[in-house]
């Protein structure tokens, strides 16, 4: 079952997070707290947004979070999925597929132009996972990022 997350949620998509950072090695690198969560997401103006997975019994075993985009070139918004998910132990069960489905699904009723997001280049079964619906790498494309010391210096320059 996807349902939208709530705030009694909170806790339950910080250790998602937590649990999706040591998948990807990267544990010490989280910094977020289910305060900033909290606000972020039902705060007075949220700017992002997320999804539960929740199995049979109600157990909450995956998350997608996400955020609005926007293209110049088709005018319209898009959907950017900055998290998806799944808790090992519950993947093959369709609750990835049933999240981004319910992405997609969101990106269709409310005509946004594209459902976008990253991957980690030796991520191979999620990568194998997303050709599978379709998706297709912008290898054309290659992301940047400016933070921490670079991302200050830069601001006051």
């Amino acid at each position: 079952m996807i349902r939208s997350a709530t705030p009694a949620d909170v806790p339950a998509i910080h250790q998602l997070i937590r649990e999706l950072a040591a998948y990807e090695k990267s544990l010490d690198e989280v910094e977020a707290t289910e305060e900033q969560l909290r606000q972020a997401l039902f705060g007075p103006e949220p700017k992002v947004f997320a999804h539960m997975a929740e199995n049979d019994d109600g157990e909450v075993v995956g998350f997608a979070m996400w955020f609005l985009s926007f293209s110049t070139w088709t005018g319209t918004h898009g959907l950017y999925l900055e998290d998806i998910f799944v808790r090992p132990q519950h993947r093959g069960g369709g609750h990835g597929k049933a999240l981004m489905t319910e992405l997609a699904r969101i990106c269709i009723e409310r005509g946004y132009g594209r459902f976008e997001w990253s991957v980690l280049d030796w991520n191979e079964p999620t990568i194998n996972f997303y050709k599978s619906i379709g998706a297709i790498p912008c290898d054309e494309w290659i992301r940047y990022r400016l933070s921490g010391d670079a991302l200050e210096r830069f601001g006051k320059s």
